[in-house]
């Protein structure tokens, strides 16, 4: 008669053996083989199954989170609550030359990940609207009586104060930053305007406002605000996940001896205003210079920055070019194409003896002018008339001159310095007068194409302008479009060209600029990048204090994943422990049973049991 004994695993007062007829006695052994077997299998299916599916979930949560983080920036316009105590605040008040306004911004908790920055956003009011107040004149009309300039900003620090959470306004930190109009005055001047916000706003706002806090800022230092603001907005300060994103190799300053690091390419900026242009973008490779003459005016123009938490890391470091040209702006462009051309006109009708302009029967021809448009330009008391004819490949001839470029290597308008620019892996945004010259009379803003933008500026040129006057009256251009657009839009559209291609020389080929007047259907300002720029330290003392609270709480220290990841691993090592000891046991029990029946068969023998030998 077979006997299977149900002992494996077991301890020995639990055993007991049942005798089946017809079973093999092989089974024995088998069956706790495949008993320890299974179980061994069914924990390590259990762990393997349980790491897939929380990193399927997980990550493909992560994933869809960052896809849909650039989508929540454009959808996101729900009011902030204030009511969320996890909510940090910060102001900035940009004192601009015509009046100054202030942004109050809010970001959540860091994440504790010290390679993300913090998530700003503008903060939106009850009804949904950002929270921004302007007023005016600006601050450098203060010059003269600078103990007033606390008065006069203080009805924007009251509106953001009504804003912030009142608990909030300490931790608060304040930022006030003049720009051009300020620049301007003498240093003895703007130190006492700053002299005067430093003594007193502490005295009637609780904000967190240092004397680091108020400054005057370098059109350098608004370019890289406003740079940065940018590529913050479209997110190219993230890490480079998907491998359809566009990348690019870095050399990061201060670490040339290093190995280049690939990263998410940023992208630069043109800013054609009224009265200057401005450039910037990344230059991620080591520059080199053409004479030491270059080298030094190069160090003006290229700023060296991180933008991490952690000073030693080098992840988030970035070398950008920043330049702005005082009197390339549209308006400034013109004013001095219209004085060069009065200048040039009243010297030839003197020598010639001709009346060229002087009346307007016998106007100046304008090639820089629709068709049959009109104009006068007005100097010391005289006048001169002007009627265009319409030839954009004239205008742009004529006002080549206007760039004021050298011979010398690696340089732009009027000659500065330009470090090359990449152009098969690059990307630019044009924003003002860009976008207005393409999109509010031409219609074709975005992707911008220099062959059609071309043909699109001559065909308008070339209209009558009656023909347009018509089709203005008509409503078939943008809504903001004046008749002073109308009438400049043919000497504008020249004079983008010619800056973009001939100034910064972006060939004709280029198809990665985009004109632009906002960023996912907001307009995007240089304060934005100064805040980012100057709280990048606050994600360090997050990750500071939560490290801490985890000296005291090991498990909250852990991401939920990975909490789970160290109980599966804990999990497996203690099963394996139980099955280690069973197994102990249950040699143990076979020892005990093999002695016990070796005494027993010398006893139904008669004979004396013999003594086992014991271990050494």
């Amino acid at each position: 008669m077979g006997r299977i004994s149900i002992s494996c695993l077991l301890p020995a007062s639990w055993h007991f053996s049942i005798s089946p007829v017809g079973c093999p006695r092989i089974l024995n052994t088998t069956l706790r083989q495949i008993v320890v077997i299974g179980i061994l299998a069914a924990a390590v299916s259990l762990l393997y199954y349980s790491l897939v599916v929380i990193r399927n979930k997980y990550g493909r949560a992560y994933r869809d989170k960052r896809f849909h983080r650039y989508l929540a920036r454009v959808t996101d316009t729900e009011a902030t609550d204030t009511n969320n105590p996890n909510l940090n605040y910060g102001i900035v008040v940009d004192c601009g030359s015509s009046g100054s306004r202030i942004f109050v911004y809010c970001w959540p908790r860091h994440n504790g990940n010290p390679h993300d920055l913090l998530d700003i956003k503008q903060m939106r009011d009850k009804n949904r609207k950002p929270v921004v107040m302007k007023i005016k004149p600006g601050i450098s009309e203060f010059a003269s009586s600078p103990e007033k300039v606390s008065d006069y900003i203080s009805p924007l620090l009251s509106f953001a104060a009504e804003h912030v959470p009142r608990a909030k306004h300490k931790e608060t930190p304040l930022y006030i930053l003049c720009t051009a109009g300020m620049r301007i005055l003498p240093e003895s001047q703007q130190k006492a305007i700053l002299e005067d916000l430093l003594t007193d706003i502490p005295v009637h706002f609780d904000f967190l406002f240092s004397d680091s806090h108020a400054e005057v800022i370098s059109g350098k230092q608004e370019g890289v605000y406003a740079w940065i603001g940018i590529n913050f907005v479209l997110g190219r300060f993230e890490h480079a996940d998907d491998e359809d994103e566009a990348i690019v190799e870095v050399h990061v300053p201060g670490s040339e001896n290093k190995e280049a690091i690939f990263r998410k390419r940023t992208v630069g900026i043109l800013d054609m205003g009224g009265v200057s242009t401005q450039i910037a973008y990344e230059v991620p490779k080591t520059v080199s210079f053409a004479s030491s003459q270059q080298e030094e005016v190069a160090k003006n123009l290229l700023a060296e920055f991180n933008l991490g938490c952690d000073a030693h890391q080098t992840e988030h470091v970035y070398r950008v070019y920043v330049a702005t040209f005082l009197g390339f702006g549209g308006n400034a462009a013109r004013q001095r194409y219209e004085d060069s051309l009065f200048t040039s006109t009243v010297l030839k009708n003197r020598l010639l003896g001709r009346q060229t302009g002087t009346t307007s029967d016998s106007p100046y021809l304008d090639p820089c002018l629709p068709l049959d448009a009109q104009d006068e330009i007005q100097q010391n008391g005289q006048i001169m008339y002007l009627r265009g004819t319409g030839d954009f490949n004239l205008c742009r001839e004529i006002i080549q001159p206007f760039m004021n470029k050298t011979n010398e290597t690696q340089t732009s308008l009027n000659g500065v310095y330009q470090p090359a620019v990449h152009f098969q892996n690059s990307e630019f945004y044009g924003f003002s007068e860009f976008y207005y010259c393409t999109e509010d009379v031409l219609r074709m803003g975005g992707d911008y194409n220099a062959a059609k933008f071309t043909k699109a500026a001559k065909d308008y040129c070339a209209t009558k302008w009656s023909v347009l006057r018509e089709r203005f009256d008509r409503g078939l251009y943008a809504s903001h479009a004046d008749l002073h657009r109308l009438k400049y839009q043919c000497f504008k559209s020249a004079w983008m060209y010619e800056v973009f291609h001939s100034g910064f020389s972006f060939p004709v080929s280029y198809s990665n600029l985009k004109t632009a007047l906002q960023v996912y259907d907001k307009e995007v300002q240089w304060t934005l990048g100064a805040i980012l720029y100057r709280t990048r330290f606050l994600p360090l003392r997050d990750i500071q204090q939560e490290n801490f609270r985890g000296s005291h709480s090991h498990w909250r220290s852990f991401s939920f994943v990975y909490n789970h990841y160290l109980f599966f691993v804990c999990f497996l090592i203690v099963l394996l422990s139980i099955l280690l000891y069973l197994l102990r046991l249950r040699r143990i029990h076979r020892r005990m049973l093999h002695n016990s029946s070796s005494t027993s068969l010398w006893i139904e023998e008669g004979l004396p049991p013999q003594k086992i030998a014991g271990p050494l």
